[in-house]
């Protein structure tokens, strides 16, 4: 049950918020100031009586209202109307965690170096179908000591060119640790520095994949589209959209182009023949985007029905 007279207050401390989902509320973000409501609080109280709440774009987060109205300089009328609202026990002292992203302090240049380990990360990048260019242009690099040690680096940049992501994967023949990544959310736009969002998108899985297909590709991640990157989709002015998941995510690629066409766009659904689009290639990942067809309301129950 949500407290309305919580909502209430704290929307006179951050202005007023917009409901989402789950009891939660989403409000303009005080920390970094973000253009839209990304700052959400879940005005549902857990199990320790907390509120907690998080930022999507800058990682400010905390387990109280207490916390948040500390660091927005909350009066002491506010404070005492809070006391008065929530369960004691919510007033435990609590760290705020903020995450700064910087890319591994290890890091090296595969463009200037040709040591034997970075010779290793060639070989491995070149067995992945991705060349000098790909490597100068998403800015790839290497560890050879530290947490990511014997790993490729793949930085993913923002439309502003700055870091919001980063995936570590490792180049041995047996790994210990296959890929590392680092512990900040995973809710941002991948590759977006190289995205023409009036233009036809393709969203794949991994970086690799991305890297491999060349245009206009978004790594998810994962399996999952992200809450920022679902958004920014719906919202754009892309037309076209090409799903590429693995046939072990074809559940969740239906339950995508299903959202996709209802929302007015038109989706495609590319068939991997068993191959993730960096295995194939370039030149193979494109014949099978010329001869994809896009998907009808009746194409996608029949794909469903294939499922059960």
């Amino acid at each position: 049950m949500v407290n309305e007279l919580l909502v209430n207050l704290v929307n006179s401390v951050l202005g007023a918020g917009k409901r989402t989902a789950r009891g939660n509320q989403a409000y303009n973000c005080p920390f970094c100031h973000h253009h839209k409501p990304k700052l959400e609080i879940n005005f549902t109280e857990n199990k320790q009586g907390h509120n907690p709440w998080h930022c999507w774009v800058c990682n400010k987060q905390g387990k109280t209202l207490r916390s948040l109205f500390k660091q927005v300089k909350a009066s002491s009328e506010q404070f005492s109307e809070l006391k008065k609202l929530v369960k004691t026990g919510a007033e435990v002292q609590e760290v705020i965690v903020e995450h700064v992203l910087s890319l591994p302090k290890e890091l090296k240049s595969l463009v200037d170096n040709n040591d034997i380990v970075a010779r290793h990360a060639k070989a491995y990048l070149k067995s992945r179908n991705i060349n000098i260019d790909d490597i100068i242009k998403y800015n790839i690099g290497y560890c050879d000591s530290g947490r990511y040690a014997n790993m490729v680096i793949i930085p993913s940049y923002d439309a502003n060119g700055n870091l919001n992501y980063f995936t570590g994967r490792s180049f041995e023949k047996d790994p210990y640790v296959k890929y590392r990544n680092p512990e900040v959310s995973r809710d941002i736009i991948p590759f977006e520095l190289f995205i023409n969002w009036d233009s036809p998108l393709v969203l794949c899985e991994g970086p690799f994949d991305a890297i491999a297909i060349k245009r206009n590709a978004i790594p998810l991640l994962g399996k999952n589209i992200q809450q920022n990157l679902m958004k920014k989709i719906v919202t754009s002015k892309v037309g076209k959209l090409y799903i590429a998941l693995d046939t072990d995510a074809r559940k969740q690629a239906l339950k995508f182009a299903e959202y996709f066409i209802n929302q007015g766009k038109e989706v495609y659904l590319v068939e991997l023949e068993g191959k993730d689009p960096s295995d194939m290639g370039f030149a193979h990942f494109t014949k099978l985007i010329q001869n994809t067809f896009p998907l009808t309301q009746y194409d996608l129950m029949e794909k469903k029905l294939q499922l059960l």
